[in-house]
């Protein structure tokens, strides 16, 4: 009967007590060791680098589980483009490993998307992950004080100078957030001009603390 119940990873193959097996979730491509506090790029000694310094985003820091890179990106694209919805739970769960041990925000807030697009997908891989990870944490969960009202260009087909204009203006957020530190979630990272104009809006409800934790950071050479 045992038989019947077996688990295999999803990467290899093999059978495994998890949805990755040990060999697989070790050789995932992690983080360089040394990266900005801030904005997740590589940096000395993980001090805050040179651009952060000289032009401060809206957020204070950055926890990302994972480079994106393979085999990460196919995990996250089975989530948002395949609809394969369990592996939200995949996908909270190395955050949660990554996050351990860090102060802990007052609320989660999933990165929105705009209804059209909401209503295209049929869900939010992002509020996917949010729900698992607010679960499994402890940390309540905001689904639905921020909204995306503006339609943007997906931010892929842009150059990476053209994304902080694109989404302007994006977002918006009518909640009193007075004092509270806010964790914004999403599912990857790479110019941070998503995260910073969310994070901008946040900050006008009050929020004294924005932290972007995100499933993978892009860094050079990866796209």
């Amino acid at each position: 009967m045992q038989a019947l119940f077996k688990q295999y990873c999803l990467l290899c193959g093999t059978t495994s007590d998890n949805d990755l097996c040990t060999p697989c979730r070790d050789s995932l491509p992690h983080p360089p060791l040394h990266c900005c506090a801030v904005c997740g790029l590589p940096a000395s000694e993980s001090r805050i680098c040179g651009a952060c310094l000289a032009n401060p985003p809206a957020f204070d820091q950055t926890v990302a589980a994972l480079r994106y890179a393979f085999p990460v990106d196919a995990l996250v694209h089975s989530l948002k483009y395949q609809a394969n919805l369990p592996m939200a739970l995949v996908l909270a769960d190395l955050l949660l490993a990554r996050i351990d041990g860090i102060a802990c925000p007052d609320f989660i807030v999933p990165m929105p998307l705009h209804p059209a697009k909401l209503r295209e997908r049929g869900f939010n891989q992002a509020l996917e992950i949010a729900r698992n990870v607010s679960k499994k944490s402890g940390i309540p969960l905001l689904p639905a004080i921020c909204e995306r009202i503006r339609d943007t260009p997906s931010q892929t087909g842009l150059p990476w100078k053209e994304r902080a204009k694109n989404i302007q203006n994006a977002f918006t957020c009518e909640t009193d957030l007075t004092g509270k530190r806010i964790a914004i979630l999403d599912d990857v990272m790479t110019t941070g001009a998503t995260l910073n104009e969310l994070a901008k809006v946040l900050r006008k409800g009050g929020a004294t603390y924005v932290s972007g934790w995100v499933i993978a950071r892009t860094l050079p050479g990866d796209v």
